[in-house]
């Protein structure tokens, strides 16, 4: 069956609840409450409108990431698969709640500012637990396919600095 995937734009409720299933995947647990508003044409204001609350769920390394940059009151944008589960009670009723597993979050810019960090490889991708593997870029072929030898890259060479020039100018770019 296919998932519905939808964007919302909202406020974290509370600060993300981190967790671990017995096998040692993270999990991150938030709720993210989206309010909107529209202009009452007799009034001429803005009124808001009933809030929207989203359960929402995140996995593996992507969990611990969100877990240790947002926090309650933080505005996010976050997309995902609306998913549907059913449940009995402790009386015995069968409920439905309908929640949104996210496959990206982050902060929203408008009225707020990120300082953003790379994070530290971790080993899984974020999507099913997948082992990430670090990316090597392919070495260009030439024109009848065949591998073209590897230049050094000059950005990622050290140079040395002219003599008097100290450390500074050893861990500048080369321009």
């Amino acid at each position: 069956m296919a998932k519905s995937h939808i964007t919302v734009v909202g406020n974290l409720t509370a600060d993300p609840e981190l967790r671990f299933t017995p096998n040692g995947k993270a999990v991150a647990n938030l709720n993210i409450a989206v309010n909107s508003k529209h202009l009452d044409r007799q009034t001429n204001e803005w009124v808001d409108d009933q809030a929207t609350y989203w359960r929402s769920s995140i996995w593996n390394d992507y969990a611990e990431h969100v877990a240790s940059s947002l926090t309650k009151g933080m505005q996010v944008i976050a997309s995902g698969a609306v998913t549907s589960r059913t449940f009995q009670t402790k009386e015995g009723e069968n409920r439905t709640v309908t929640e949104l597993e996210l496959t990206d979050i982050g902060p929203a810019l408008r009225f707020q500012e990120a300082q953003v960090r790379k994070a530290a490889q971790q080993g899984n991708s974020g999507f099913g637990g997948q082992p990430q593997q670090p990316s090597q870029p392919a070495a260009p072929a030439d024109a009848w396919g065949q591998q073209a030898p590897q230049q050094p890259d000059p950005w990622n060479t050290p140079q040395a600095a002219p003599a008097g020039w100290g450390q500074a100018a050893q861990d500048s770019p080369p321009f």
